[in-house]
């Protein structure tokens, strides 16, 4: 490439050619790969807010593809999903009435991300990446910080697939971080999962759910807060993990196989115990194992001869 060519910039990038229409929300297509998300909080009190004005108070910037037949929506794609969800049927879009090459889309994109959301930094990353020229990556309006950012992220196990999800940062004070890391860990070992795990929808709405009434009852901000008043309340029902698992409460008889591993907590009802009862606990499980009543391996076994030899009178 010349200097002049250089200096010339994308052969596309030209004054755009630019329209105020109305059309139907319903009619326009929006991307498939959309680099900025919203919570849900936020696209609610979107959609109430354009139901409440009854129309959109900002404008939609819409390319007019005549050789796909279709009108996409290069930035302001919740508004138009907001839109629809309020019930409007006509809208005012800016639309862009020239070819457009792939690049100066993308560029559209992610210079126009104006409304209230977050980007996905996975997916912002795979489309800054698509701008192979200097000009267009200047005019997406990524500073220096967000390309640092986007230098961090791995692409690995998420870009296979356009997941819709939102990440969630929780902060503990240092009383509450053991505690709470301890109950993220058994949750690990019972679903046998790594860091990354994929619920349903529905299960992060009851999430939302369970919080803001966290949130409500004890009058708390502070979303790791709230966290550790659930798993507080989490931690005084262990027990009913149990009942109708793996154990019948009415026969006290095991449910499906007798050599099912189970966690001890969900039969005692609790992960802890004072630091004098465990060391009679320990003494006596020490005392099993070195007569050989009980195998070294297998300590939890001294709990259930102790338990038996109780029972039996």
């Amino acid at each position: 490439m010349s200097d002049a060519d250089e200096l010339a910039g994308p052969a596309d990038a030209g004054p755009l050619n630019l329209r105020p229409e109305t059309v139907d929300p319903h009619s326009l297509t929006l991307l498939e790969v959309n680099a900025r998300y919203m919570r849900k909080e936020t696209f609610d009190r979107l959609v109430g807010n354009v139901r409440r004005d009854g129309a959109l108070t900002s404008t939609p910037l819409v390319w007019n593809d005549t050789a796909g037949g279709r009108m996409v929506v290069l930035s302001g794609n919740h508004r138009i999903m907001a839109a629809r969800e309020a019930g409007l049927t006509a809208v005012n879009v800016i639309v862009v009435d020239q070819p457009l090459s792939r690049a100066r889309q993308v560029a559209l994109q992610l210079s126009h991300n104006a409304i209230e959301g977050e980007d996905d930094p996975a997916t912002l990353k795979q489309l800054y990446e698509e701008l192979d020229d200097v000009d267009w990556r200047a005019y997406s309006g990524l500073d220096d910080k967000q390309l640092d950012l986007l230098a961090q992220v791995d692409l690995e196990g998420l870009s296979e697939a356009n997941l819709d999800f939102a990440a969630i940062q929780l902060a503990f004070l240092p009383h509450e971080l053991d505690a709470a890391r301890a109950s993220f860990d058994e949750a690990r070992k019972l679903v046998q999962a790594d860091g990354r795990w994929l619920a349903r929808y529905a299960d992060y709405e009851s999430t939302l759910d369970a919080l803001a009434t966290a949130h409500s009852a004890h009058n708390v901000g502070n979303v790791a807060t709230a966290l550790g008043l659930i798993l507080a309340v989490f931690e005084r029902h262990l027990g009913e993990l149990r009942d109708g698992v793996w154990f019948d409460p009415e026969t006290a008889e095991p449910i499906g196989s007798a050599n099912r591993l189970v966690p001890i907590e969900t039969v005692v009802e609790t992960r802890t115990m004072p630091a004098d009862a465990a060391a009679v606990l320990a003494r006596a499980v020490n005392k099993l194992v070195a007569s050989g009543e009980v195998p070294a391996d297998q300590r939890w076994r001294a709990l259930e001869l102790l338990a038996a030899d109780y029972l039996a009178g």
